[in-house]
């Protein structure tokens, strides 16, 4: 210890003065900083220890923060996009000339049929025929909507209905003539279609061919009676025709049937099941019409 600093820590009796003091008390010298510039060196001086935490504690917060809002944000973006596209499918609909080419054939086979449908003379006769307007239905049904439909997703694909039907409607909704494919996929008996399907592709058949002159071409099934009248064999090309007989306001009568599809010239095609329905047209139809814009 140096004399100075010790010399600052010794007490020592005060000068005498004209007062006394009392004995015992002593009163000690205030020792000045130690601050000489020969002892201390200020440039050598360490720095006061620097406390980063909190920095690193709002760095760190404000980094998780962003991390987390982008990929919010990106999940949203990702989990919204079908929804936007379904949206768009909804209130833009492709035409009716638009779905006839929507249909990619996913292989050969499916490529095959639609070949066939697209050369056969019944195809080539109904689209030489300015009264009639060609369309595909299945496919303004949104691509995210479709695994949820019967027929424009559950029943489509190999070995069940291979390509998406096409559809020959008539500008004033008098008749209606639809040709598909049915696979071996859709039987109740071995080799027979399932009665319940030709009845599904008769039930929407028959609507479809009234749609034009129901209100904001909307009708639902009222009534629907069906007439087997020979097995119909797996694997093979249909033909399904509707007539509508009479409109009453919003309501609609249709006769149908579905007949095999000749494959050679001259050939007859056979019938294989006869309906009738009634349509009516609901009373939403206006809203119905905008929420699922499909024909």
């Amino acid at each position: 210890m140096s004399s100075r600093l010790a010399s600052c820590l010794i007490r020592r009796r005060p000068a005498q003065s004209s007062r006394s003091v009392p004995a015992g008390i002593l009163r000690t010298t205030p020792c000045r900083p130690y601050s000489s510039a020969s002892h201390f060196n200020l440039a050598t001086a360490p720095a006061s220890p620097v406390r980063p935490f909190f920095f690193r504690a709002i760095l760190s917060t404000l980094r998780f923060s962003f991390r987390a809002l982008f990929l919010t944000t990106l999940g949203f973006v990702i989990a919204a996009a079908p929804a936007y596209d379904t949206m768009v499918a909804i209130t833009s609909p492709p035409s009716d000339a638009e779905t006839v080419s929507l249909f990619t054939p996913p292989d050969d086979d499916a490529q095959a049929k639609e070949n066939f449908i697209n050369s056969h003379p019944l195809t080539l006769s109904l689209r030489a025929n300015p009264d009639f307007i060609e369309s595909r239905p299945h496919m303004k049904i949104p691509e995210a909507w479709r695994k949820r439909n019967l027929t424009g997703g559950v029943l489509m694909g190999s070995g069940k209905v291979v390509v998406p039907p096409f559809s020959f409607s008539e500008k004033t909704g008098k008749n209606f003539v639809q040709i598909s494919h049915v696979g071996t996929d859709l039987c109740g008996h071995m080799g027979v279609i399932h009665g319940g399907f030709l009845a599904t592709m008769l039930d929407e058949g028959l609507a479809r061919c009234c749609f034009p002159v129901l209100p904001f071409n909307v009708g639902m099934t009222a009534k629907l009676d069906i007439n087997y009248k020979a097995p119909a064999v797996a694997d093979q090309y249909l033909v399904l025709r509707a007539t509508t007989v009479k409109v009453e306001g919003r309501k609609a009568w249709v006769e149908g049937h579905i007949e095999t599809l000749p494959s050679k010239e001259g050939e007859e095609p056979t019938v294989l099941v006869t309906a009738s329905a009634l349509y009516i047209s609901p009373k939403q139809a206006a809203t119905m019409a905008k929420v699922y814009p499909v024909k």
